[in-house]
Order: structure tokens, then C-alpha cells, then sequence
């Protein structure tokens, strides 16, 4: 899931106010991956059983047939022979199936190193020892973090990350820089942010990478995070974001189609559905407290769901089991198509509605819209007020009065002011003081 949370008040005339997403990092994973294996008892028997041991179900070592057992005489493979005690005999082309290839998964982790040297450059362009009167864990010196009443989360200012590529939708609209759709789920707004999303990611991510390989997961995890960016421009306009949450989001929507599309595959297909679908709404949950992007979360968990479709869809055993077998043992009954007919109508669906959607929902960004305009309702689903808090994400702006070395602020929303003893101050101290003030 992905949590946002504003970490620094606007100060005139610099709009600077920050949008986090953060993903709770225990989030429960099913395996992917399966190991598949025939064996016959006898090599003259007359029946084949392909016994499939799926690791996806949540029974564990469940057995299930999804390959019809066959009536007809064990084919045999032409010039292989063994002995046996005094009679030759022709070996069972069934020994052993193992139709999905085990990736070596590297380009997960290459994300996660990424996103971690690009967390410490973001921190060294902040320099809080230089742009803010206060800073925590000083022994880091050029590294260390903003106030906490700033960043709670033990990062930089929003000013940095706007210098870094945050999405800001003022600058992409205005300012043409529709980059910054991809470039802001690189970065993240905090340590305690990075290390949420880094390990949701790894948890994730390596599993999938190891069945699916890394082309697929890659572009997936890339446009479910596109997707994600551009469904928050569109409601929330006000702020800007940063993190990784939509595209990790993105995986765990392509885990429920790739559960629905490989429907024959599981063993438990009600519990481990059911599992999965309980693991996501609890996550989504979460972004109806303050300051959490759900919209960045359902455009991530959309996208990645309809990806999901298109990217991990897997052949029927049907097909599998030929592959191994000799000509004879299938050419009576016809080769089995590797794909199922709905699978197929998926696939083709889940493209258009995808492309259509991201080419649709782009245009209306570029041109200024606001979905809000078009929605009353739909800001309950980024937050949900209650008396315990407030969903106002207003701009905070401060007006400051300089008598000599005495600096005035008071904060627009609340009119609280503070005075403050300063030696020339520059614009990022003012802001980050203007941000401590109005929190």
C-alpha cells in the first residue's frame, strides 16, 4: 500500500508541498513458482499419470491431475533402451517435465541499489546543514536529515526532491517536464519510506522475476509505476509525490490476474484467491488515512492487474505434456492449443484497456484537467475525515515580517506566528521554518 504524507508547508512564493507513498512491507506473497514432474510406475504400463506438485496453492504439497490421464499404449522413444534383468525396454518420455525455465533474478535487486544511491544523492543535494536551521543526526554532516516536525520520516526536504525529478503537476503541465511521471517512483521522501518499499519490492518482486524472467517484470513493475503517477496527477494536483508504491503495487495486481488467468494450474484456487484478494484490500485500506496517495495506489494496482494479463500468462499443461511426448502418443486426438480461448480474450482485452486508458488519461493531464471537477466523491477514496483528523492538503504559505536580525512568520492557514533570531537566512531556511510552524 502506498502512504503519503506531506512533509514541507509552502513559503511564498515557492509551492513545495510533499506527497509520500509508502508501501507496508509485510505484505504476504504467494509463490509463483511451480515444479512439474511425470513419472511412470512401470515403463510398459498402459496409463500416463502427470502428477503436478504446485507450491502456489495454499495446501503446501497438494496434489492435483490437470492432464486427462491417457488410455493408450505408452509411446516410446525410438533408439533408447534399458535393460532389465534379461529383456530390453524403452525408457518413459514422461520422467520428468519442467516447463517454466527458473530465472536468475537480478534486475530486482538492481532497482532496489538504484533507488537506494539515488535516496543518498537526493540527501546530499539537500544539505540541511546549510538550508535549515535545524537538522537530525548532524554527524552525518551534508547527509543528515531534516526536523522531524519537517520530514518525520528521516529524509530530505521537498525542494530537494523537486531538484531530483518529483512529480510536480504544476511543472509537468506548465512546464512540459513529463518526465517526472517516471522519475518520481525513483525517489523516496524519507528512510523509513525507502526501506518500506524496498522490501515490499524484494519480497515481491524476486519471486516473480524468478518465474516470469526479467523483461516481463521489468516493464511491468515501469508502467504500473507510470500508471500509478498519472491517476495521482489527476486528483491530487496541490502536492508533490515521490516513491516506488505504485509500482509495487503494480506486482501485486499482476499476482491476482496471474492467479485468474492460470485458473487450472492452482491447487485451493478459492483459498489462495480469496488469500490474495483479502492481502490487497487491506493494504488499499490504508489509504484512507491523511496524507496517503490511494490514487497513486489504484492506478499502480489497475494498471499492473490489466499488465498482469498481458505479461504472466502461462500455456496449458495440455500443451506442456506434448512437448515431451513421442508423435504417436497425441497425433490420434490433435494437438492441444497452448493457450486457453479465455485466456487469449483476456490478453486481448486487458491491451486495449491499458493503452487505451494511459493514452486517454495523459492527454487529460497535459491539458489541465482535474478529475476532482468531475468527481465530488471521489477524494474519499485518498482520505476519509474523521474527528480524530483532517483531509485538508491546502497549500501552507507563511508571510514573513524582518525587523534586523528578528524574522516574523505566521502561518497562512492557522495564523499561528513565531519570531525567530536569524543572520541572513536564505529561502530554504525560511521554508523549512515556515513548514515546523504550520504543522
Amino acid at each position: 500500500m502506498k502512504i503519503q504524507f506531506v512533509l514541507l508547508s509552502k513559503f511564498l512564493p515557492l509551492p513545495s508541498q510533499q506527497s509520500l507513498h509508502c508501501t507496508f512491507c509485510k505484505l504476504s506473497h504467494f509463490s509463483n513458482q511451480s515444479a512439474f514432474s511425470g513419472e511412470m510406475a512401470e515403463p510398459l504400463r498402459p496409463d500416463i499419470q502427470i502428477k503436478v506438485h504446485s507450491r502456489r496453492g495454499l495446501g503446501g504439497g497438494s496434489v492435483i491431475h490437470p492432464v486427462e490421464i491417457e488410455s493408450s499404449p505408452t509411446p516410446l522413444l525410438r533408439g533408447t533402451t534399458v535393460t532389465a534383468g534379461n529383456q530390453s525396454q524403452t525408457p518413459s518420455p514422461f520422467r520428468e517435465i519442467k516447463h517454466f525455465k527458473k530465472w536468475l533474478p537480478w534486475l530486482i535487486p538492481c532497482f532496489v541499489i538504484a533507488d537506494t544511491v539515488l535516496f543518498i544523492i537526493t540527501m546530499y543535494v539537500n544539505d540541511c546543514p546549510k538550508n535549515s536551521v535545524s537538522c537530525v543526526a548532524t554527524f552525518l554532516k551534508r547527509l543528515s536529515f531534516q526536523p522531524f516536525k519537517e520530514n518525520p520520516l528521516l529524509g530530505p526536504s521537498s525542494s530537494a526532491l523537486e531538484k531530483m525529478g518529483a512529480l510536480d503537476v504544476s511543472r509537468v503541465v506548465d512546464g512540459h517536464q513529463g518526465w517526472r511521471l517516471i522519475t518520481c517512483i525513483w525517489l523516496h521522501g524519507g528512510l523509513l519510506h525507502l526501506l518500506a518499499n524496498m522490501l515490499s519490492l524484494l519480497v515481491i518482486g524476486i519471486r516473480l522475476e524468478q518465474e516470469f524472467g526479467f523483461i516481463h517484470i521489468g516493464l511491468l513493475y515501469v508502467i504500473s509505476g507510470f500508471g500509478g503517477s498519472l491517476l495521482s496527477a489527476l486528483f491530487l494536483q496541490s502536492n508533490i509525490s515521490v516513491g516506488a508504491s505504485g509500482a509495487v503495487f503494480g506486482l501485486l495486481g499482476a499476482m491476482l490476474s496471474e492467479l485468474i488467468t492460470n485458473w487450472t494450474i492452482y491447487a485451493n484456487k478459492m483459498a489462495a484467491l480469496v488469500t490474495l484478494v483479502i492481502i490487497i484490500v487491506i493494504n488499499l485500506a490504508v489509504g484512507i488515512l491523511p496524507h496517503v496517495d490511494n490514487f497513486a495506489h489504484l492506478g499502480g494496482f489497475s494498471s499492473g492487474f490489466l499488465l498482469g494479463f498481458v505479461f504472466l500468462m502461462r500455456p496449458q499443461f495440455g500443451w506442456v505434456s506434448q512437448r515431451y511426448a513421442a508423435p504417436s502418443a497425441y497425433s490420434r486426438s490433435g494437438a492441444k492449443p497452448k493457450y486457453k480461448t479465455y485466456q487469449r480474450v483476456l490478453w486481448i482485452l486487458s491491451l486495449i484497456l491499458v493503452v487505451a486508458g494511459m493514452i486517454a488519461g495523459l492527454v487529460s493531464l497535459l491539458r489541465g484537467v482535474d478529475l476532482n471537477d468531475h468527481c465530488s466523491w471521489c477524494h474519499y477514496m485518498s482520505c476519509v475525515p474523521t474527528s480524530r483528523w483532517s483531509c485538508n492538503t491546502d497549500p501552507v504559505t507563511c508571510m514573513s515580517e524582518q525587523t534586523g536580525n528578528q524574522f516574523t512568520l505566521t502561518c497562512s492557514n492557522s495564523n499561528k506566528n513565531s519570531t525567530y533570531l536569524l543572520t541572513n537566512p536564505n529561502s530554504s531556511q525560511l521554508r523549512s521554518l515556515c513548514s515546523q510552524l504550520c504543522r
